[in-house]
C-alpha cells in the first residue's frame, strides 16, 4: 500500500509535468524574454510567495544571485520573504496583507519584475505586491494554479500568467519549480547562448 502510494505521486507529478509542458511553454518563454529584457536594461527581479511558495521565491533568486548551471556574473533578484525584522514590523504595524507590497514600494522602479507565487491565485499578500508593482510601472510573472484565481484577474496584457492546469497544491508547486528553472536556463542561454554542455 505505501509503496503504490508513492508510486502514484510520482506518476501524478510526471504526468502533470509533460501534460503542462506545452500549455507553459509559450507562456514561460514570454517571462524569459521580459527577464531578459528587465536585467539587460539594468533593471531588477523582486520575488515574493508564502509557506513553499516563499521558499520558491528565495530558491529563484539565488540562482540568480549565485549562479544556476553555468559561472556567470550574479543578476540582480531579491526575495521578499527573508528579512524578518521587515516582515514582522510591517505585519505587526500595518497588516500581514502588506508585508510584500511595503517592500515593493520600497524597492521597486519602473521597469522591474515582480515574480509572483500563489498556488491559489488569492493570496491577499501577494495581490497586494502586484497592485504595488503595476502602479510602479514594473511588469508582473505570476506563477498560479487552481484556474489562477483573483491574480489572474489582475494582470494587465503587458504581464505573463504562468497558471498550472490542476487543483492540487503539492502537483503545482512542482510544476512551479520546473518553471523556475526553465526560467534560469532561458535567461542564461540569452545571456550566452548554447548549451550549459557544449
Amino acid at each position: 500500500m505505501t509503496n503504490q502510494r508513492i508510486l502514484s505521486h510520482f506518476h501524478e507529478s510526471a504526468e502533470l509535468k509533460i501534460q503542462s509542458a506545452t500549455v507553459l511553454a509559450p507562456h514561460i518563454a514570454q517571462a524569459i524574454e521580459m527577464m531578459f529584457s528587465a536585467l539587460s536594461n539594468g533593471n531588477k527581479i523582486l520575488v515574493c510567495g508564502n509557506g513553499g511558495s516563499a521558499a520558491d521565491a528565495q530558491h529563484f533568486a539565488a540562482e540568480l544571485v549565485g549562479r544556476f548551471e553555468r559561472e556567470r556574473f550574479p543578476l540582480p533578484a531579491i526575495a521578499l520573504t527573508t528579512d524578518t525584522s521587515i516582515l514582522t514590523a510591517v505585519a505587526n504595524d500595518y497588516s500581514y496583507r502588506e508585508i510584500f507590497s511595503k517592500q515593493v514600494q520600497a524597492f521597486g522602479q519602473a521597469g522591474d519584475i515582480l515574480l509572483a507565487f500563489s498556488t491559489s491565485g488569492n493570496s491577499a499578500n501577494v495581490m497586494a505586491a502586484i497592485e504595488a508593482a503595476l502602479e510602479r510601472e514594473m511588469r508582473v510573472v505570476a506563477l498560479t494554479g487552481k484556474g489562477g484565481g483573483a491574480i489572474g484577474k489582475m494582470l494587465t496584457d503587458a504581464d505573463v500568467h504562468i497558471c498550472v492546469p490542476h487543483d492540487r497544491t503539492a502537483r503545482i508547486q512542482e510544476v512551479h519549480l520546473v518553471t523556475i528553472h526553465c526560467i534560469c536556463d532561458g535567461i542564461d542561454v540569452a545571456l550566452f547562448g548554447g548549451d550549459v554542455n557544449e
